[in-house]
C-alpha cells in the first residue's frame, strides 16, 4: 500500500513528453533515474560516473514516460561545460522504446548549437550511422575539454583517462568555443 508521503512525493510527468526536471524532481525521482542509467550501462560494467543517487547531483535529467505504465522510461544526462551542454549520459527502462527514446532524444540535441558528447563503442557507431557531426579540429576538443589531458590522433579522435582508464573517445556535435 502506498503511503500518504510517497504519494505526495510522486512527480507528474506526462505521456510522450520530454519533461526537464528541477532540482526537487531530480531528489523525488532520484532512484528511478539511478536505475534507468544502470540498466543503459550496466552491459558494459556500469557507468563510470553515476554508481548512488549521491553522484546525480550536478548534472541535469530530462525524462519520458513512453507508455500505459506510470514509470519512467528514458531519461538523458547533461552537464553545463567550457563546450556548452556537453551530453554525458543516457538511461532506458530496456524497452526498445525507451532505448530510442533515450538514443533519438540525444541525436536530436547534437544538432543544436553548443550541444556536445564524447563517445566510444557502441553510441559512437550509433550516431556516425546517424549522421551525427564528428568533430575533428584538435583546438576545438581542446577547448571543448578545457584543462582535460587527452592525446589527439590524426582521425579526431582522443584518448583520455577516466576513472583511472584510458578510454579511446570521439566528439561529436557543435560545441562552443
Amino acid at each position: 500500500m502506498i503511503s500518504l508521503v510517497q504519494l505526495l512525493k510522486e512527480v507528474s510527468i506526462p505521456k510522450n513528453k520530454w519533461v526537464p526536471l528541477s532540482g526537487n524532481d531530480i531528489k523525488d525521482l532520484e532512484d528511478d533515474i539511478l536505475d534507468l542509467i544502470q540498466n543503459a550501462y550496466g552491459p558494459i560494467g556500469g557507468h563510470p560516473n553515476y554508481k548512488s543517487v549521491s553522484d546525480l547531483a550536478g548534472s541535469d535529467y530530462e525524462v519520458i514516460d513512453l507508455d500505459d505504465d506510470p514509470d519512467l522510461d528514458a531519461v538523458t544526462v547533461t552537464k553545463q561545460r567550457a563546450g556548452g551542454t556537453k551530453h554525458v549520459g543516457i538511461g532506458h527502462d530496456g524497452t526498445s522504446p525507451g532505448k530510442r527514446g533515450a538514443i533519438g532524444r540525444t541525436i536530436d540535441q547534437l544538432d543544436e548549437p553548443s550541444n556536445y558528447i564524447e563517445a566510444s563503442g557502441a553510441i559512437e557507431n550509433i550516431l556516425r550511422k546517424a549522421g551525427v557531426v564528428q568533430v575533428t579540429d584538435e583546438e576545438t576538443i581542446r577547448k571543448a575539454l578545457k584543462g582535460k589531458e587527452i592525446k589527439v590522433y590524426d582521425d579526431g579522435t582522443y584518448d583520455r583517462i577516466l576513472g583511472g582508464k584510458k578510454y579511446r573517445k570521439t566528439m561529436f556535435g557543435k560545441p562552443k568555443v
